[in-house]
């Protein structure tokens, strides 16, 4: 009704409640706001330690995250990276990367621990060696269109953006759902498979 898109409406919530440089704070303040607000399709605190736990057992230096909404996975991934690693995020909607990009750096992270790049995943992924420097990822989180999942993990696959012993970590593969995705993974022979059990968002 008032017109400001919801993302905006809650940066402008973090903006007035969180604490600058605290990516802790940052997070929760969004969990507030999804909980007790509106809701976000964020990764929230459930799944968040699920993500936090595999980073924690891979220690990744070279991270890709596909789906930048407004920043939280984002945040979550780069307060869970060792001294010296990166990561680079992808947001797809300009106007959503405009906001992570606000976010990102409230939560004290400078472009060189996390790059954020605009545009589509099929366009940006086959630039990622040339234009953005990344050789091969280590860790690779996906959280944006789940038809677009197969097709850009075979995009890594066909630029050699997977380091050896790679984890690709997919949000929401069985509800919305990503079918062909999941099917292509577990018989596909180049990966070994785990289903980690979660609710939705909030």
């Amino acid at each position: 009704l008032s017109g400001v898109p919801r993302e905006h409406r809650a940066f402008q919530y973090l903006l007035a409640h969180a604490v600058p440089g605290d990516p802790r704070h940052i997070l929760s303040t969004f969990d507030r706001w999804s909980c007790h607000h509106e809701h976000l399709s964020c990764v929230g605190p459930v799944k968040g330690r699920i993500v936090e736990r595999l980073l924690a057992e891979r220690a990744p230096r070279r991270v890709l995250e596909l789906g930048t909404h407004l920043g939280y996975g984002a945040v979550l991934l780069a307060a869970g990276l060792p001294p010296g690693a990166r990561l680079y995020t992808v947001a797809v909607e300009p106007q959503h990367g405009a906001v992570a990009e606000k976010v990102i750096r409230l939560a004290g992270f400078d472009e060189r621990t996390v790059e954020l790049i605009v545009g589509p995943t099929d366009v940006v992924i086959p630039r990622l060696r040339q234009h953005h420097g990344l050789a091969q990822a280590d860790f690779i989180f996906m959280d944006h269109r789940k038809r677009w999942y197969l097709r850009d993990l075979q995009l890594l696959e066909t630029h050699q953006l997977l380091a050896p012993g790679a984890t690709v970590l997919a949000d929401n593969v069985l509800f919305p759902g990503a079918p062909h995705f999941l099917q292509y993974a577990k018989t596909c022979g180049r990966y070994r498979c785990r289903l980690h059990r979660a609710s939705l968002e909030y």
